[in-house]
């Protein structure tokens, strides 16, 4: 390929993420700190919420002048700009992936549609590997060209087995953890050590059916609605903080395999947009509850 023709190389991109007691003049001096060191906006988003009395914002930039520093000083600069406004925050680099390790049992749907767009280009991650208690996956999983891991449990061997899977994110170095229908209870040290870094789909669009036959009990309990909740995991089982959710309405005439394989629809849409916005920067944690830049 002729030079003159060659795809030229990206500028380099960030995405910052801030929040702060709420006061005048954020807004500003962050614009001020990306004008000065040659930064264009390309994206930005903002939240004021006066029950928390807490300002959030993200904003997507690139270099687009001279004075644009490499990004350890880049860091530095804005570390000064938290100060006067007691900031937490963090910057992230839009070109590096989010390093995901997916978890599934017997139910494929999930991971099946994670994998599509993941191949397909349009989910922005890279997917590192599939970890499973059982092997009914693993066949489509190599055929992905994915390393498969088969980690089987039992009440006995659930501290080993879970040991085992924090093995295996550490040396992926897995950024993310997608629970794709993974029906274990995690125990309450593992979540914790992977907390705010795994996500959930859950089969309800409020966590009213738990346990066994959740279809048939929303079935016999007449609901007009069914949906699917993708949340953060914490120690509480199925009550993490919500990142995105969807319904659909139903009638008396829909079975308990219709609502199934409605919900499992359901389910596949919910937690790729969860797993793309946690990818993109877009989540911020607000308390218990979750703001989120979509």
């Amino acid at each position: 390929m002729s030079p003159s023709i060659s795809k030229a190389k990206a500028a380099p991109s960030f995405v910052l993420n801030l929040s702060c007691p709420d006061r005048m003049g954020v807004v500003a001096a962050v614009a001020e700190f990306l004008t000065n060191n040659d930064a264009n906006i390309t994206e930005a988003g903002q939240f004021n919420d006066p029950i928390e009395d807490t300002f959030f914002m993200r904003a997507a930039f690139s270099a687009a002048g001279p004075r644009f520093p490499g990004e350890a000083e880049l860091r530095e600069r804005f570390s000064v700009v938290a100060g006067r406004f007691d900031i937490r925050w963090r910057m992230t680099d839009a070109a590096k992936k989010t390093r995901v390790l997916i978890a599934v049992s017997r139910l494929g749907h999930c991971l099946f549609d994670l994998l599509h767009r993941w191949r397909s280009g349009v989910l922005p991650v890279e997917i590192v590997g599939v970890v499973s208690n059982h092997d009914d996956m693993r066949s489509f999983v190599e055929w992905n060209g994915l390393p498969y891991s088969h980690l089987p449990i039992t009440a006995a061997t659930k501290e080993v087995q879970e040991a085992r899977f924090q093995k295996i994110i550490e040396d992926q170095s897995a950024d993310l953890v997608v629970l794709a229908r993974y029906m274990q209870v995690l125990s309450p040290a593992f979540c914790n050590g992977i907390s705010a870094r795994c996500i959930n789909i859950h089969h309800s669009f409020l966590p009213g059916f738990k346990g066994a036959r959740p279809y048939h009990q929303a079935h016999a309990r007449g609901v007009k609605i069914i949906g699917a909740t993708a949340h953060y995991v914490t120690p509480d089982l199925d009550e993490g903080p919500i990142i995105e959710q969807a319904v659909e309405r139903v009638d008396h005439s829909r079975s308990p395999q219709a609502l199934m394989e409605i919900s499992r629809d359901i389910e596949c849409t919910v937690l790729a947009r969860a797993v793309r916005w946690h990818a993109e920067n877009r989540i911020m944690m607000n308390g218990f509850k979750t703001v989120v830049f979509a």
